[in-house]
């Protein structure tokens, strides 16, 4: 059984995920605020499959949770909630590390999806991958599997495990036109109904973090109404 833990501040909200989350056969435990889901999360016998955050809670909101999370080493499935619908608070919770972001009001088909893909990633990426097995050449630097990080010259950046498998994903099909919605099933999990500016926002980190350690970002090409190639 499926262990994920919700954090979110409405009692409402968090009643009903919890009722919707167990109704579909997870074990799921329920915290209050940031910092309850901390103490949680740390606290836990077992370890947790998936961690749904709250953006904007009391104290610690559902950033700083994320943050320290991804701090401690925790590859945890992240999933972010949030009233919040710009661009730039997307951007914000996908450099933390967060897997994925789901705007409120959404609907429990949607939530549902979300939440299996999370967890179908992290199985995947709990197990043995060939195509992960070791380091491999991205945009001119090198991709560090044991570290996730990419590294050149003496620079390096962390890969957030998103970000490492879509540069993997580009490395394994070099100028091969690949959709956004194969990219998305791919990464997230298969049938994932999630948006497409989701893998938008963490293709253009990863062109960031290429550019940071002098790779060429121009190596990943955008093709409009398709998605993207890899040269």
């Amino acid at each position: 059984m499926k262990r994920i833990l919700v954090a979110e501040d409405d009692a409402d909200i968090r009643d009903t995920l919890k009722d919707l989350l167990a109704g579909e056969g997870y074990d799921v435990e329920t915290a209050s605020d940031g910092s309850a889901a901390i103490a949680a999360w740390k606290g836990a016998a077992t370890p947790f499959d998936l961690v749904v955050l709250d953006v904007m809670m009391p104290g610690k909101s559902g950033y700083d949770v994320c943050r320290e999370i991804r701090a401690a080493g925790s590859r945890v499935a992240v999933l972010m909630l949030s009233a919040k619908s710009e661009e730039i608070d997307k951007v914000v919770g996908l450099e933390l590390g967060a897997d994925d972001y789901v705007t409120k009001p959404f609907g429990v088909r949607e939530l549902l999806a979300r939440v299996s893909a999370a967890l179908r990633r992290a199985e995947r990426s709990a197990a043995p991958s060939e195509a992960l097995s070791g380091d491999f050449e991205f945009c001119g630097a090198t991709a560090s599997v044991r570290h996730y990080r990419l590294e050149k010259g003496g620079m390096s950046v962390p890969l957030t495990e998103i970000e490492m498998k879509i540069a993997s994903l580009f490395a394994a099909h070099p100028g091969e036109v690949l959709a956004r919605d194969r990219m998305l099933n791919e990464v997230w999990g298969v049938s994932y109904l999630g948006t497409t500016r989701t893998l938008d926002q963490h293709v253009a980190n990863l062109r960031r973090k290429v550019g940071e350690v002098g790779g060429d970002a121009a190596s990943v090409r955008t093709v409009h109404g398709i998605g993207y190639s890899y040269a």
